[in-house]
């Protein structure tokens, strides 16, 4: 009998809202968020990991403020932050190495948040 075909590069690494409920499929749950999501029960998050350290500083989350305007120069200093925290992005390549890793954020905006980066620096040979 044939296993099942592992999802591709890009289906390993997912992005998800922390409001949106969990699923199965989500497979690891990582929060990249700095602070924890306003109103979201930590229990009903189903988080297994919470890493704050691959979150934008402070600085740079309130200067960005998810204008799409400035999403070019966010995702250039945002990698440059990130540079210093390389042992936690490569715990985070290999927990999608093992599975499905599922990147949970707070922002509104779903395509302009530092997860779409992150994933991106996942993706990235």
């Amino acid at each position: 009998m044939a296993r099942p075909a592992q999802p591709g590069p890009e289906g390993r690494v997912r992005l998800k809202r922390a409001y949106d409920p969990p699923e199965p499929g989500d497979g690891t749950r990582v929060l990249v968020d700095r602070l924890w999501p306003r109103g979201v029960r930590k229990e009903a998050a189903a988080i297994d990991h919470w890493m704050k350290e691959l979150a934008p500083s402070t600085r740079l989350r309130k200067w960005f403020g998810h204008d799409p305007a400035k999403w070019e120069e966010f995702q250039r200093l945002y990698a440059e932050e990130l540079r210093p925290n390389g042992a936690a992005l490569e715990e985070l390549r290999g927990l999608a190495r093992q599975g499905v890793v599922t990147l949970v954020f707070g922002a509104r905006d779903r395509a302009h948040n530092q997860a779409v980066v992150l994933r991106g620096l996942l993706l990235t040979p």
